[in-house]
């Protein structure tokens, strides 16, 4: 056991002797991670914004905007007058809404009440906001009507004692207007279709596992580097005049990448975790167990590939390339289902495409132990087949 963990640890201070590597085990799979991920980690508001420029601090502006604030289909953002003309012109909004300095109860009542809408044209948002604002313009003046109506009875009814005792009348009218308006009763019932999504997707979680199963996955091919560049320097061929055996070696190498794997694992688990908010925590024992059987059959993928390399610098070169192939074609980039059916089924071949699919029914879809041990058994008789095939024709020089 000695032996192996010096040869493990002997092969970990190669690896991290150049600072280089730090950017293929962590660096690279961040930055990746959050671009496919679409930059960020928190969940996207889906309405459309509209930028407000709000030149007035009137109550009833602020009641457009709590009105707008509650839109299913818009999201208003407030900014100063530069900032929206800037957006504007370099269309990233659909339209800006201005709010005068004369946006207020006394000019609604006197029926000269107006805002500034700016619209993009020919843009399909622009019109959805025009609807929205003109809806919400209407429910705020019905709220005020209502209130208005209601003051002048109770005004019939008793004067009030001053000015602020119907200012304070109004406010409370205004307000259970404004409340009876968005409890009433909808007059059209929408109906969303029940058939379940067969294929979730999420680009987080996507972006996460895949990211992650991309860049643990190059390193263990990168075994076969490791591999011929000992073999170039002599280093195999002189282990053969100590008392260690063939099978020590190997193990030992093998580990320690294999260790050396799960704790980049859990690294980017982390940073899903944290940053992105993926909930990698549906089953920790399912989890465990695929993490575990694609490290060992990337590990043996790469033992068998260090059999055909003759030089580090070959090595290097293939490791990179059939693991970035075969992390596309196995859906650790896009989506698998994006692919021909033909291409779904010849991918299957790749061990990637087995880790993918298991990952994100644990992440995506709360599948447990039980439902991916499968999938185990396919990654580990991948494990199997290729260190067999490696150890058999592993040699010294």
């Amino acid at each position: 056991m000695k032996k192996i963990i010096a040869i493990a640890w002997k092969d970990a201070r190669l690896r991290f002797s150049s600072k280089a590597e730090w950017i293929f085990f962590l660096i690279l799979p961040i930055v990746f991670t959050v671009i496919l991920a679409g930059g960020t980690g928190g969940p996207r508001d889906p309405r459309i914004q509209l930028d407000v420029v709000n030149q007035t601090k009137s109550p009833l502006a602020a009641e457009l905007i709590s009105v707008l604030e509650k839109s299913d289909t818009v999201r208003p953002v407030e900014k100063t007058s530069n900032q929206a003309q800037s957006d504007f012109s370099q269309r990233l909004v659909s339209a800006v809404l201005v709010i005068p300095p004369d946006f207020d109860l006394q000019h609604l009542a006197g029926g000269t009440l107006q805002v500034d809408l700016q619209q993009q044209p020919s843009d399909l948002n622009a019109l959805v906001i025009f609807q929205t604002v003109q809806n919400d313009i209407n429910q705020v003046s019905s709220a005020v009507d209502i209130a208005n109506i209601s003051l002048a009875e109770a005004e019939r009814l008793k004067p009030f004692q001053n000015t602020a005792a119907q200012k304070a009348y109004f406010d409370a009218s205004l307000q259970a207007a404004q409340n009876q308006i968005d409890n009433a009763p909808s007059r059209m019932i929408e109906l969303q279709g029940a058939t379940p999504n067969p294929s979730p997707y999420d680009p987080r979680a996507n972006s996460s596992v895949g990211q992650l199963i991309t860049w643990v996955f190059i390193p263990l091919l990168g075994i076969s580097s490791m591999f011929a560049y000992e073999r170039q320097k002599g280093t195999l061929r002189r282990i053969l005049t100590t008392p260690t055996s063939k099978s020590t070696l190997l193990l030992g190498t093998i580990l320690g990448q294999v260790a050396t794997a799960l704790v980049q694992m859990i690294l980017l688990i982390g940073f899903g975790v944290l940053v992105l908010h993926v909930n990698w925590g549906q089953s920790i024992g399912a989890l465990a167990v695929m993490l575990i059987a694609f490290a060992l059959a990337a590990a043996a993928l790469g033992t068998a590939l260090g059999t055909f390399v003759k030089t580090d610098g070959q090595a290097t070169g293939l490791s990179i390339m059939l693991g970035m192939v075969m992390a596309l074609l196995g859906g650790c980039w896009y989506p698998i289902e994006m692919f021909p059916q033909f291409v779904r089924q010849v991918v299957e071949i790749f061990p990637t495409t087995w880790a993918m699919q298991a990952i994100l029914d644990i992440v995506l879809r709360s599948k447990g132990l039980l439902f991916i041990l499968p999938t185990a058994g396919i990654l580990l008789g991948f494990a199997v087949i290729f260190f067999v095939f490696g150890i058999r024709r592993f040699r010294y020089e």
